[in-house]
């Protein structure tokens, strides 16, 4: 009420009798007071105080949601920043589980252990065993493409690519020095061989010394259809499934390409090529990093409109 008082007394020094039903208005920015009368006076001073403090509102509040939008935005860039790292490392492990796999593969053999606890402990290991094959009981993965090393690496940049389909063939193979059957995938035959009539020359009957990689079971992937056992059509290896149908135990090794014959499967189908895009994903993260960071130094360093 004081302040009020304040702003009227220019009227009341004027003359001008000031009733209690003033009525305030606003005109260009200025407050005008309207008496019973129909006079209306326009008064400068009355406006000044209170349209200083809303001013002076409005833009604490603005300055706040600049702080609040500048250091909110600078969370982009180090995130960014934070994946790109997360994924180096990511990298330097990926490569190193491959080389550890090669490694395993390329070792001098072992003795094949009938430990199934022994052999978890083996995957991509090189075992050795003799015996000979039961090729009754050939079992048929499809469909593949041949593993081709050479070929792999000359069509690496290309877009596309039509390798030969068929199938890996797996027979059971009876080890003489352990007493036990196993299952071994010899290898690959095109889709025209998959036939054991059509290879009989590779259908070797004599007792061998074989070399080879062990494998373990697999789970069915997504969009991956399930092993049709009454058509003898398998898609990935279930090896308990297998060693039921053909009396052998879960036991599974990939022959080595040394065990190729004229006219049998291919051997040597290990494919120990993992996964890696993580440098896609560096160059991703570390590009948009710099690119906000760019961004956010122009606008509230420079403070350079966007």
């Amino acid at each position: 009420m004081a302040g009020c008082s304040r702003l009227l007394l220019p009227l009341r020094e004027a003359g001008h009798r000031i009733p209690n039903c003033l009525i305030r208005r606003n005109f260009f920015g200025y407050p005008l007071i309207k008496a019973h009368s129909g006079l209306v006076l326009q008064n400068k001073e009355i406006c000044l105080r209170p349209c200083r403090h809303i001013s002076s509102t409005a833009a604490s509040a603005k300055s706040e949601e600049d702080v609040f939008f500048k250091w909110g935005l600078l969370l982009i860039p180090l995130t960014t920043f934070c994946l790109g790292t997360w994924q180096v490392q990511r990298r330097k492990w990926k490569l190193k589980l491959i080389a550890d796999l090669e490694s395993r593969i390329a070792s001098e053999p072992i003795p094949l252990p009938i430990d199934p606890m022994e052999l978890k402990e083996l995957e991509y290991r090189s075992v050795k065993t003799r015996g000979y094959f039961d090729h009754s009981k050939e079992l048929y993965v499809l469909p593949r493409s041949l593993v081709d090393p050479e070929r792999e690496a000359r069509e690496a940049g290309r877009l596309t690519s039509n390798p030969e389909s068929g199938a890996n063939v797996i027979t059971p193979f009876y080890c003489t020095d352990l007493g036990i059957t196993i299952l071994v995938n010899r290898g690959f035959v095109p889709k025209k061989k998959v036939k054991p009539e059509t290879r009989l020359k590779g259908q070797i009957q004599d007792e061998i010394d074989l070399v080879g990689v062990v494998r373990l079971s697999e789970t069915r992937k997504p969009f991956v259809p399930e092993n049709n056992i009454e058509k003898n059509r398998w898609h990935y290896r279930d090896l308990e499934a297998m060693a039921r149908v053909t009396g052998a135990e879960p036991i599974f090794i990939d022959a080595d390409f040394r065990s190729t014959v004229p006219g049998g499967p291919i051997g040597g189908q290990t494919r120990v090529t993992l996964r890696n895009e993580h440098m896609q994903y560096i160059i991703t993260w570390y590009g948009l990093c710099a690119a906000t960071s760019y961004m956010w130094y122009k606008k509230f360093i420079q403070k350079i409109p966007l």
